[in-house]
């Protein structure tokens, strides 16, 4: 993805717009119909645009799934979630529902189905050396009442802390596991050899607790309660606090934006930059949303990469 921001389309002749939503981020795309894929010019605008907002949401895109999955290779390789269905047994993170297209994730909740740890904040798979650089969220079925996403900023969030407190968290390094997903195994013996195996394909990843935006070069912070388990080099009581107070940050509302989620609607986040949140307060009632990631690189601080 290019660095490039929304501004540069005061000199484009093109109907794709994009619309300021919230404070930190989050942004409308108007004027495109994916059902058409745009061209290189409105597409190097919206990439832009998804880099400088950090959420993009497209309205009333009834698309096919051809078309979805077309929209979101352009961002980049669309990769394989590690706990799909087919790695967890009979339990199930979610269904791929299609053979074709394996890296799809179908969330299909309701009240008989909760969805598997939703409720946290987190950035997707940032247990993996390379974690997704974005991910991608379709609505199929929405609840009349709640299912929306919350995202934050944690690039507001650095920006937010005192000097003395970034120049401490840029000194940090995080180990990151993949303990949500934990559950998903079986406690027989065919459960713990799939977990042992597993842990042999993902092992703990150490991570700058600041990473640096590969793109925008902007600073921010890079732990979640979701994976993170400790602060690399720290007696136990100190990474907890520490864990504690960088936990508190998605929780500001100024750093947050929030997406009421409707038919046809596409929305797009920086996994590398933003954090999330799925409300579970819609059960019992049905939602159904299709996901896809596009491949990240390695997390890089001040320092480079944890080595």
């Amino acid at each position: 993805m290019k660095a490039l921001t929304a501004s540069s389309s005061k000199s484009r002749q093109s109907s794709v717009a994009v619309i300021k939503r919230g404070a930190h981020l989050g942004a409308e795309i108007t004027g495109v119909d994916l059902t058409q894929p745009p061209d290189e010019s409105d597409f190097t605008f919206i990439e832009g645009a998804f880099v400088e907002n950090q959420v993009l949401v497209f309205r009333d895109q009834d698309i096919s799934l051809d078309q979805y999955v077309a929209f979101a290779r352009r961002f980049g390789e669309i990769t394989v979630h590690p706990f799909r269905s087919r790695e967890a047994g009979s339990n199930k993170l979610a269904d791929t529902g299609r053979t074709d297209y394996p890296e799809l994730i179908i969330l299909d909740n309701s009240g008989d189905k909760p969805p598997h740890s939703t409720d946290q904040w987190h950035s997707d798979e940032s247990f993996r050396e390379t974690p997704p650089a974005a991910t991608l969220l379709r609505s199929v079925i929405t609840p009349k009442i709640g299912g929306d996403t919350v995202f934050a900023s944690m690039t507001a969030a650095y920006d937010g802390l005192p000097v003395a407190l970034q120049q401490f968290y840029e000194t940090l390094a995080a180990l990151n596991d993949f303990k949500v997903f934990r559950s998903l195994y079986s406690h027989n013996y065919d459960g713990r050899q799939k977990l042992v195996e597993m842990e042999e394909i993902y092992p703990n990843m150490a991570h700058p607790v600041v990473r640096i935006h590969p793109i925008s070069k902007k600073k921010l912070i890079y732990v979640s309660p979701q994976t993170t388990t400790e602060i690399v080099g720290v007696r136990e009581f100190e990474s907890e606090k520490i864990l504690d107070m960088l936990y508190r940050l998605p929780e500001i509302p100024e750093y947050q934006f929030r997406v009421k989620w409707e038919p046809n609607m596409i929305v797009i986040w920086d996994n590398r930059s933003v954090q999330h949140y799925a409300p579970r307060d819609y059960l019992p009632h049905h939602r159904r949303m299709e996901r896809l990631t596009i491949k990240g690189d390695r997390p890089y601080g001040v320092a480079g990469p944890i080595r």
